[in-house]
């Protein structure tokens, strides 16, 4: 029998005011239940908010090293279970254990990082116009801030959310997305473990209808962080707005990978490959278009079709490829866009059938899928699928190559594959995206800079990680000093 968790608040497990439970199972396996969580009631969210307010003055005025030293030690916590955790993340998400370590891995560091970055915390000093005159910034926290993270990066997301917010000396009310909320409830184990004073971080399990409207709209919140898809974030950030919180919402993504014959071919196939099914293509950054030049199209849809059909298929925790969907209705939505993209006359090259048989009639399997012959205004080449499917598009230059790779509504990564370095160059300039990369998959960031989106990838206000996501989260008094 699995366990029943609490939420969080005021440094107390509880239960949730609505007396209800939701079960999380395994995708891979969904007669396995992996946890039992609190349906949150709108009272529990108000009382985490509550919590929150009433210990912000005390954890703003704590010497910010005494709260990185906080973050470190939940670093080090989080470390002593990485092995644990790999082991929920798998079990909770369906992500492969390689997957999975390397996600617990990062917010392992994250909280280091922050932890050291909290010794730099200060203002700017200019000079000033007169004599006997000082003037600098300083930088000082929001407030209470509320913390929305979805579930395909169900630890990650989290930490580059919680650990900057701690560190400037804000106080959270956090909510996880339902379908994997476990890894994220470590980590408030982690900061308990390591000392943070008790309502300084709350963590509230349920419904976004029921916790998330609270938390994006209640009148004691100063700031909003939530990444998610585009249709909530973009009613999150309208809840935010009626009240002038600062709000940030990261969301989808329609990533290209534009391909040239100048290109190392195999990284181009291991490079479109790897970003369109890693994590079974549940990633804003994941490639769900490869717009490949003409004079290699029909070569290169050959090796990738061959690359999909390479992988292995399976229960994460067993050494699988490829995990499953974590819920039947995302791969209902999937296979939803497989039938919309045979639909619209594209070519459907591998792929495309839920897996059933041995092994897999118990998960949300899926073949990964590619199609050829697609163009620019089917919808498999303008909506988000949040699948293991790719679109190949042929090209005849770069020219086109950007101007299709900057024909959707999203602009989240995007990448090139060339040895050209004008194009190299001109790309990094000319496509529409928060994050550009040159011969390199379009998944993966480092979480020392900024990451953030264009158009509807993004309310485009403040970018996440690095010390951009420290910006966020503080606001700078200007002081005029005479003496």
């Amino acid at each position: 029998m699995s366990a029943e968790y609490n939420i969080y608040i005021d440094g107390d497990w509880i239960a949730s005011e609505s007396g209800e439970t939701f079960e999380v199972r395994n995708p891979a396996d969904t007669t396995e239940v992996v946890g039992t969580y609190q349906s949150a009631a709108s009272e529990d969210a108000e009382a985490a908010i509550e919590a929150a307010v009433e210990a912000q003055d005390e954890w703003a005025s704590t010497p910010a090293p005494e709260r990185g030293a906080v973050l470190s030690e939940t670093s080090a916590v989080l470390e002593s279970r990485t092995d644990e955790l790999t082991e929920l993340l798998t079990a909770e998400e369906g992500k492969t254990h390689a997957e999975a370590g390397g996600e617990v891995q990062r917010a392992i560091d994250i909280f280091r990082y922050y932890g050291e970055k909290a010794r730099d915390l200060g203002g700017t000093v200019k000079s000033a116009s007169a004599e006997n005159k000082q003037l600098y910034t300083k930088p000082e926290p929001l407030g209470t801030v509320s913390l929305i993270t979805p579930w395909n990066y169900p630890i990650a997301i989290p930490a580059w959310k919680l650990a900057p917010a701690l560190a400037t000396g804000n106080t959270v009310a956090f909510k996880p997305a339902s379908a994997a909320p476990g890894v994220s409830r470590a980590l408030f184990e982690a900061l308990e473990e390591a000392g943070l004073p008790a309502g300084v971080a709350n963590y509230v399990t349920g419904p976004g209808s029921e916790v998330g409207s609270v938390l994006a709209g209640h009148e004691d919140v100063d700031a909003v962080s939530f990444t998610g898809s585009t249709a909530v974030g973009t009613t999150v950030a309208r809840q935010a707005a009626d009240g002038l919180k600062r709000v940030q919402c990261e969301m989808g993504g329609k990533n290209p990978t534009v391909v040239m014959p100048s290109g190392d071919f195999e990284t181009a196939v291991d490079i479109v490959g790897t970003g369109a099914f890693g994590v079974t293509g549940q990633a804003c950054t994941a490639c769900s278009r490869a717009i490949v030049h003409e004079d290699i199209y029909e070569e290169f849809v050959d090796a990738v079709v061959d690359y999909a059909e390479s992988l292995d298929v399976g229960d994460g925790s067993a050494g699988a490829d490829m995990g499953p969907h974590v819920t039947e209705s995302e791969l209902d939505g999937t296979l939803e866009y497989i039938d919309v993209a045979v639909a619209d006359g594209a070519t459907l090259e591998t792929g495309g059938e839920r897996l059933t048989g041995d092994g897999y009639d118990d998960g949300y399997f899926v073949e990964p899928t590619v199609f050829s012959d697609v163009t620019s205004e089917m919808r498999i080449a303008q909506e988000e699928v949040f699948g293991p499917v790719l679109a190949v598009i042929p090209v005849s230059g770069y020219e086109e190559g950007v101007e299709v790779a900057n024909d959707v509504d999203y602009g989240l990564s995007a990448s090139i594959v060339t040895q050209d370095m004008t194009e190299a160059k001109r790309f990094v300039e000319d496509v529409e995206a928060g994050v550009a990369k040159v011969n390199e998959k379009t998944t993966g960031l480092e979480l020392h800079v900024p990451f953030g989106g264009y158009k509807q990838s993004s309310t485009n206000t403040y970018r996440e990680q690095g010390d951009a996501g420290l910006d966020f989260f503080t606001s700078t008094k200007t002081v005029y000093e005479n003496y």
